[in-house]
């Protein structure tokens, strides 16, 4: 079996399962099998398989039928321009998430105290310490997160603090200069109608807010208008049909409510200043 004719078949059974981007996933699959760059199945399309390599691609595609994501079969996922490890313990970082860290790096000085709340794999908060002198701090309630989290923020060489908590409880109140979050916002009612890739893989404990979809934000608003310093400011990703109610809660106390569409032109993620007392 060749490296041509293993991508050949594989591109066809995933084909023929329905399973999207065919080709490239076949590739992503393959590569990982031989441990080798994408680059390299050009370069040798005659180079014959080991078993072992083989047996492994035969997996990978098995699991990718079944509907396992990409991510959660190679352990990877780029988000920011830097490769992330994500097991099923996080959500795969989107690329829509980066509209996020955009409006985040915008938003803070060298000496602010930032903090990403529910972390999940660290993306964005490895991002922000990265790109930004900030000092960052990350939660999550999850301590399987947290590892995979730690684990990231190890490799890529970037100073972050981790904490496990809900939401925002282990910080004092005039505490933080910035808060952002992509929370969970999937309401319960759409748990029948998800891609199974995300029904049947992602953890739903980072996908559900409740039966609205809304109930997280709301606690997240109230909690960052108590630990957020005066003008420090607040930045969510927003969920599908949020931003009205989202909106209506920060109209109470919150100015400079901005909203920023994704390449889409679909609202992606607020951003708001919180009122001086």
């Amino acid at each position: 079996m060749t490296i041509q004719t293993a991508l050949l078949q594989g591109t066809q059974l995933l084909e023929e399962g329905a399973i999207g981007a065919s080709r490239l996933t076949a590739e992503v699959l393959l590569t990982h099998a031989l441990r080798r760059e994408r680059s390299y199945l050009y370069a040798h399309p005659e180079e014959e398989l080991s078993e072992v390599a083989w047996i492994h691609y035969g997996r990978y595609l098995h699991e990718r039928l079944k509907g396992k994501p990409t991510q959660y079969i190679t352990g990877r996922q780029e988000f920011y321009g830097r490769d992330f490890r994500v097991t099923s313990d996080v959500l795969i970082p989107r690329p829509e998430t980066e509209h996020l860290v955009d409006a985040a790096i915008t938003r803070v000085n060298s000496r602010d105290l930032v903090l990403d709340v529910g972390t999940g794999s660290g993306a964005i908060a490895i991002s922000l310490a990265l790109e930004t002198r900030a000092r960052v701090f990350a939660t999550d309630i999850s301590s399987a997160a947290l590892d995979v989290a730690r684990e990231n923020a190890r490799r890529l060489s970037a100073q972050v603090d981790f904490i496990a908590c809900n939401l925002l409880d282990a910080f004092e109140e005039r505490s933080v200069d910035l808060v952002v979050s992509n929370p969970p916002y999937v309401p319960g009612t759409d748990l029948a109608g998800l891609q199974r890739e995300v029904r049947d893989y992602e953890p739903h404990i980072a996908l559900f807010a409740g039966p609205t979809g809304v109930e997280i934000y709301e606690r997240l608003i109230a909690d960052a208008a108590r630990v957020l310093r005066p003008q420090g400011w607040l930045l969510m990703e927003l969920g599908y049909n949020s931003l009205d109610s989202v909106r209506a809660m920060l109209e109470r106390d919150w100015s400079e409510i901005t909203v920023i569409p994704d390449l889409a032109g679909f609202p992606r993620v607020t951003a708001a200043r919180v009122v001086s007392v």
